[in-house]
Order: structure tokens, then C-alpha cells, then sequence
């Protein structure tokens, strides 16, 4: 099989980098897609670091095993613990890594003010400080984790009144700050996007990464000569580390019912993409 005939590894700690499938899906709708949540690990944003380093170097191998030609971190939490150190260790595949969305915030603002839900992990990180550091300049950035919201997307609680509550609780006191723009920070969060806007008001700018990773990612297969062919099957197959069943139920809600959903094990360290 030819570089450009194998398929794009993708992966998240579960189905929050279906949000990020499914745009890069609509963008390259040749491309064959390879995507592993491991929800047996889910959420990784409470995590250390180094433990997210090591989950995310044992899926990249996987991948590679199954004959990925480009990974794609669709986590933020795993690009800010691993992307620059993965690049590192394996220098001739190419990544693309999820980084939060503050330069577009930025040059949006009218009020000087903008927001960034993440995780905690996230915002420890060193590219997240990189990136404010860079295009933060003159402008106020507040920072807000979200802790829980990933385990309530995770069971499906996407417009509920537990949810709503735990979301007004993070974003009024933003916008008693007058952020005007709202950055996602995490991959599962466009997932309560439609409960976010109505939380924040048409005033407020929410803004998503996922359309940008896609774009990025038809650069990358350009830049290198590999883009799937014309006839190409543009198939997607998930693996799960959590239950198939369960992660089929959220596929469907999510609009992107019909692909295959195995179950991949961790065993010693690795999971196993059958």
C-alpha cells in the first residue's frame, strides 16, 4: 500500500476528538481516518503531564503499527504534554498537534478581554504559556478550567440542567469580566457548544480549533506528496479502550453514526488495536 492509500491516525482520551474527526472528515472526505479514544483513561486533563506523555507515545506507536502516514493529536491536553517531544522521537512522521484558539480571540477582541475554557493540564503547560506569550500582547486573557465538564460530556450529559449549572458557574464570572471572544481550550467542549452560546450571548465570540487542525492537516498531506487518491475509500474505523457500545451511542448523537467501533485493551502499557 502506498503512503498516500494509508489512513490518518487520530486520537483523544475519548470522544471528544470525534469533534475534530468529523471536521477533518468533511474537509478530506477521501482521506481514510484511524481514530483511538481511550476512555479507559478518560479525563486526562487531571492527569500529570508525564503520565499523558506516556499514554500518548504508546497510542502514536499503535497507530504507526496500523500504518498511519500522519498522527493527529485531536486533545489538548496530550499536544501540550507530548506533541513537542513525540516530534522528537519520531522526526520523519508528521504531527499535528491542538493548541488553543487565542490568536484568533485576540485579533477579534474589541473589549481587550477574552476567555479560555481548558483543562488544568492544559494550562500548566508550557505551549499554552508559549502561545499567550506570543499573541497575547496588549490584550487580557483569562484563564478558566473546567474541571468535570469532560466526565459530564463523556456520560452524555450535554444539555442538562447539572451541566448548565456547572458551565454558568465558569463563564458568568467571564463575562462579568466583558470577555468578548471565547476560546475552547478542549476538543470535547464543542460538544456543549449550543448550551455555551446560549449561556454567553450572541455577543460573545465562541471559537473552535477544529476547522483550522483540518485545514492544517490538508497542508501537511500537500507539503508531503500524500493525499489520498481520487477513488479514495474515505472509510473511518474507531477504536475504543472504554465500551464500543457506549462510544457507538455518542457517535450517533454526534451525527456521525455507521463506522466500525473495535475494542482496543491496554496490555502492559500498550493498547492493542486488534
Amino acid at each position: 500500500m502506498s503512503t498516500a492509500q494509508r489512513p490518518i491516525g487520530i486520537f483523544d482520551s475519548g470522544i471528544g476528538g470525534l469533534t475534530v474527526t468529523a471536521t477533518i472528515r468533511q474537509a478530506l472526505p477521501k482521506e481514510r481516518l484511524l481514530y483511538f479514544g481511550d476512555s479507559a483513561h478518560v479525563p486526562y486533563g487531571p492527569r500529570t503531564l508525564e503520565e499523558v506523555r506516556g499514554f500518548s507515545f504508546a497510542i502514536t506507536e499503535a497507530l504507526l503499527m496500523r500504518g498511519a502516514k500522519v498522527i493527529v493529536i485531536a486533545c489538548n491536553t496530550a499536544s501540550a504534554a507530548a506533541l513537542r517531544p513525540l516530534r522528537e522521537h519520531y522526526p520523519d512522521v508528521p504531527f499535528v498537534g491542538m493548541e488553543p484558539a487565542v490568536k484568533p480571540a485576540v485579533e477579534h477582541t474589541r473589549t481587550g478581554v477574552v476567555g479560555v475554557i481548558a483543562t488544568v493540564a492544559t494550562f500548566q503547560s508550557e505551549l499554552y504559556a508559549t502561545i499567550v506569550e506570543r499573541f497575547a500582547q496588549g490584550v487580557e486573557v483569562l484563564h478558566q478550567p473546567c474541571p468535570g465538564l469532560v466526565k459530564q460530556i463523556e456520560a452524555g450529559e450535554f444539555d442538562t440542567p447539572k451541566t448548565e449549572a456547572m458551565l454558568r458557574g465558569w463563564l458568568e464570572p467571564l463575562l462579568a469580566r466583558h470577555i468578548d471572544a471565547l476560546v475552547l481550550g478542549c476538543t470535547h467542549y464543542p460538544i456543549v457548544r449550543p448550551l455555551i452560546e446560549r449561556i454567553v450571548g450572541p455577543d460573545v465570540r465562541v471559537i473552535d480549533p477544529a476547522p483550522a487542525i483540518a485545514r492544517q492537516v490538508q497542508r501537511v498531506l500537500h507539503r508531503d506528496g500524500i493525499e489520498a487518491p481520487a477513488n479514495g475509500s474515505g472509510d473511518l474505523v474507531c477504536y475504543t479502550s472504554g465500551d464500543p457500545d457506549g462510544f457507538s451511542a455518542m457517535m450517533e448523537r454526534l451525527g456521525m453514526a455507521g463506522a466500525p467501533v473495535k475494542q482496543a485493551h491496554w496490555r502492559e502499557g500498550s493498547p492493542l488495536l486488534g
